[in-house]
């Protein structure tokens, strides 16, 4: 079985979120629109990115607190 990185989490939210605004764009010229939808996508991707961030932050400064001692 794989180990996934973060980097992986990461390159797999901005690809769907890439997807799915162009699958919105898209129909959007045809009158359909998904406004809740879109609105928690992005929240959950968007939130996967931050997470992720926030787990690199804290492993970097975990590093340099035990590079100090």
């Amino acid at each position: 079985m794989k180990d996934f990185k973060l980097s992986d989490f990461i390159i797999f939210s901005f690809v769907n979120i890439l997807i799915y605004s162009i699958a919105e764009f898209i129909s959007g010229f045809y009158g359909i629109s998904h406004d809740t939808l879109t609105q928690y996508f992005f929240g959950v991707f968007g939130g996967e990115c931050l997470c992720c961030a926030l787990i690199k932050i804290f492993k970097l400064r975990q590093r340099e607190d035990n590079n100090d001692e």
